[in-house]
């Protein structure tokens, strides 16, 4: 188990890198879309293309792959303030909501995606079901960590303790 759990760590570390670079490549076509239009008086409309592209995958990546149950937003007033066992049936609660609603637009989802394909970008000609493909990883990953979560509040213990507890 120590070996699945390093190989776990080792994974989420490298998550980390790669969003990391997306962020320093966002950051460096910023500066470009500066440079171009106000120091070379020329277009630079793939550098704002590519930013916003990288914008979609970071925010959807860092929720799937980065993001840590203590980092997501809660009424923490709530949360905080109840036993231990309101807390798992809380935890239950909304994560068969989530699961449901979110199983419900899969498919939606996953035709949308698949759709995009007849568009492009407009300057570096990227399809749009490249562009938004993360969104279908992102779907079946929050429903399958919401399951994870699920299955952990049932079987007796918080599932903050028991997942933070393997990521440390």
């Amino acid at each position: 188990m120590s070996g699945l759990l390093r190989v776990g760590r080792w994974l989420a570390a490298r998550a980390e890198n790669v969003l990391a670079l997306m962020l320093a490549a966002m950051f460096a076509l910023f500066i470009l879309q500066i440079v171009f239009r106000y120091g070379l008086r020329m277009q630079g409309g793939w550098a704002y293309e590519l930013s916003a592209i990288l914008w979609v995958w970071i925010v959807l990546f860092g929720a799937t792959f980065v993001l840590r149950s203590r980092d997501e937003v809660r009424l923490d007033i709530v949360y905080s303030s109840v036993s231990s066992r309101a807390r798992r049936i809380m935890t239950v609660i909304s994560a068969i909501a989530l699961v449901a609603l979110f199983g419900v637009a899969l498919p939606a989802i996953i035709d949308y995606v698949l759709f995009m394909k007849v568009e492009k970008t407009a300057y570096l000609k990227i399809r749009y079901d490249y562009v938004y493909s993360i969104f279908v990883v992102f779907t079946v990953v929050t429903m399958a960590r919401f399951i994870w979560r699920a299955g952990v509040a049932v079987w007796g213990k918080d599932a903050d303790d028991e997942l933070e507890g393997s990521a440390q």
